[in-house]
């Protein structure tokens, strides 16, 4: 089990996910970002503004989603 703080994942906060897999850890992130808009949550629309305008294509997404993944393997197994 490997742990990412929603900062590393591009969010606001230092709130902590655990998972085997990076696709796990990556809907846990996407719930959070989904529960802090929902709350209207500042620091997270601020980070969620600037990921927009770090990937305006789908190949941007994707080249960012590999970069994040390749964090996730390169972390120490802590759980």
């Amino acid at each position: 089990m490997k742990t990412m703080t929603c900062r590393q994942l591009g969010g606001a906060c230092d709130k902590e996910s655990y998972a085997d897999t990076f696709e796990a850890i990556a809907k846990m992130s996407k719930d959070h970002g989904i529960e802090m808009f929902k709350i209207n949550d500042k620091p997270h629309l601020n980070a969620m503004k600037k990921m927009q305008e770090l990937v305006k294509t789908p190949e941007d997404f994707e080249m960012w989603l590999e970069k994040k993944r390749q964090i996730f393997n390169s972390l120490p197994n802590n759980k």
